[in-house]
Parts: C-alpha cells; sequence; structure tokens
C-alpha cells in the first residue's frame, strides 16, 4: 500500500509540463484593419487566446503585439519565428530572436525590425509563432496562420499612407533654434513648426501650447530677455497666422535665466537661443475655467 502511494505521488512530481498550442483553424482565420490617421492596425484573432496585430503609430515603424484575453505571459524571453505554414511542405522557419517579457502579462511586442520581418515572411506564406511558457510553467505555443493575407494587408498599406508624418509623443516637447538675434524663422524650424500645426488640426484634444523664449548671456540682461520675448512672439505669430486661437498659446521668456548648456562656447550660446514649445491636453473643465479667468 505505502509503495502504491509513494509511486503515485513520485508520478504526480515527475508529470511533464502540459503543451497549450492556440491558433485559429483554418476555416475561420480573418485579418481586420482599423485605423485613422494616428495608427493603423493590422489584426488576427486567435481562437482561446486573444490575438495578434500588427500596429503602426504615425512617425513611427510597424510593431507586432500578441494580445492574451487572460494574463498568460510569464515573465522571461519568449522565441519568435516566420513559421511555415502547415500546407507548404518544405518551407523551413525563420528564427527571428526572443521577445522579453519584463513581467508577467497578457501581451507582448516586437520591435520594428522584427515586426517587418514578420510582415514579409506572411507575405512569403510564414506566419508569426510565438513560443513561451505560461505562468504555470507549462510550454505554450501561439501561431498566427498566413491565409488571406494578401488583401488585408493592401488595406493596411492604405492606412498607412495616410498617417500623420509625426505622433503626439515626437511634437509634445519641440526647440526651435534661433541664429543670433535674427527673429526669422529657418527652414528646419518653418518645417518642425508645420508638422505641429497639421497635427494639432487632426487633434482638437491637443488644447495648449506653451511656448517659452529664451537667449544665451551675449549681451546685457535687460536686452536677452527683450530678444527672448521676441523670439516666443515670432512663434506665437506662427501658430496665429496658421489659424490656431490666441486662447490656447501660452507666451513667457526668460532672457539667459534657463540656459541648457554652459554659456562658454560658440556651439553652447547657439543651443540656448530657442524656443520651447510643450503641447498638452487640457481638461474640458479646466480649459473653460482657464480661458474665463483670463477674459
Amino acid at each position: 500500500m505505502r509503495l502504491a502511494v509513494f509511486l503515485i505521488l513520485v508520478g504526480l512530481l515527475v508529470r511533464p509540463a502540459l503543451a497549450l498550442t492556440f491558433q485559429t483553424p483554418l476555416e475561420h482565420v480573418e485579418w481586420s484593419v482599423e485605423g485613422d490617421r494616428f495608427e493603423c492596425r493590422l489584426a488576427q484573432p486567435v481562437k482561446g487566446f486573444g490575438q495578434g496585430e500588427f500596429v503602426r503609430r504615425a512617425g513611427e515603424g510597424p510593431t507586432f503585439r500578441l494580445q492574451a484575453q487572460e494574463a498568460w505571459l510569464s515573465r522571461g524571453s519568449a522565441t519568435l519565428l516566420a513559421a511555415a505554414a502547415p500546407w507548404r511542405a518544405g518551407q523551413g522557419d525563420i528564427n527571428l530572436g526572443i521577445v522579453l517579457v519584463p513581467v508577467s502579462s497578457d501581451a507582448l511586442y516586437t520591435s520594428p525590425l522584427q515586426a517587418g520581418r514578420l510582415l514579409s515572411g506572411l507575405l512569403e506564406g510564414r506566419g508569426p509563432l510565438i513560443r513561451h511558457r505560461t505562468q504555470q510553467g507549462d510550454r505554450l505555443e501561439v501561431r498566427i496562420m498566413p491565409a488571406r493575407f494578401s488583401d488585408a494587408y493592401q488595406r493596411y498599406l492604405e492606412c498607412t499612407a495616410g498617417l500623420l508624418p509625426y505622433n503626439f509623443d515626437q511634437l509634445k516637447q519641440t526647440r526651435i533654434a534661433f541664429v543670433d538675434t535674427n527673429m526669422v524663422l529657418s527652414e528646419s524650424a518653418l518645417g518642425r513648426l508645420k508638422a505641429i500645426v497639421d497635427y494639432l488640426k487632426e487633434d482638437p484634444s491637443v488644447n495648449k501650447i506653451e511656448v517659452d523664449g529664451h537667449s544665451d548671456s551675449w549681451g546685457n540682461r535687460l536686452t536677452n530677455r527683450e530678444i527672448s520675448r521676441q523670439r516666443a512672439l515670432t512663434v506665437q505669430q506662427y501658430f496665429l497666422d496658421q489659424g490656431i486661437p490666441e486662447e490656447q498659446i501660452v507666451v513667457r521668456f526668460h532672457g539667459e535665466r534657463y540656459p541648457i548648456k554652459p554659456n562658454n562656447t560658440a556651439a553652447n550660446r547657439a543651443l540656448n537661443r530657442r524656443v520651447n514649445i510643450v503641447l498638452s491636453r487640457v481638461p474640458d473643465a479646466v480649459y473653460s475655467a482657464l480661458s474665463d479667468a483670463a477674459n
């Protein structure tokens, strides 16, 4: 009797880890494309698991995101492959390296390079395959099927062609440089300001623009303060000329008080001759209160 119990316990202890495999049956494979001027998504649901999707934000390359319905994924390194379709005999898998899962999670994200190679693989009939472990230690495989991909990919390309050149994170803090005491905006400055205006016209939730003028320490403080004021007003006037409401713009000028580099070389002084622009989203109630107070 004791021997029988012992053998049962040993059997439980050495039980091999389960292997969980998720993929959508071929006849049910579907791709969806959604997006706007800020982001495009190309996704395939994975039956019983969640979905895999390619996400491309404005101004960035694509990433691939594997999204689970629950927190399946354990912390650690998952293996990413562009796997040959089961019906393509002789076509080998391509190992694309690892994807880190920093904490136990319901999602993992690839690099833009890995996502680009996955898209190329799908066009060749290879689907993304992720090998990892669950939080319970069981082996986990999730496969995205390459079936019906071409038409969906064309719709995805049409979406990405309409993305803005920059996203909010890339524009929310911008530095506009000025040459000496000249108040003329350079070509690069005009290009950056145009990108900000184009974004603001697409995203009305960004309703506050802080414009801070600065100078180097060359000359006296009163002169430098006036130069920084003129720089800030030059940028403000550009926004006004492009139709940005004046009440959304906050203008400040600081002279030489806040250098980003010591004013001990010509190169450093050039960096300090600037206007800093900060974009933000103010809740409607707060924005209305601020507007009323200003009036």
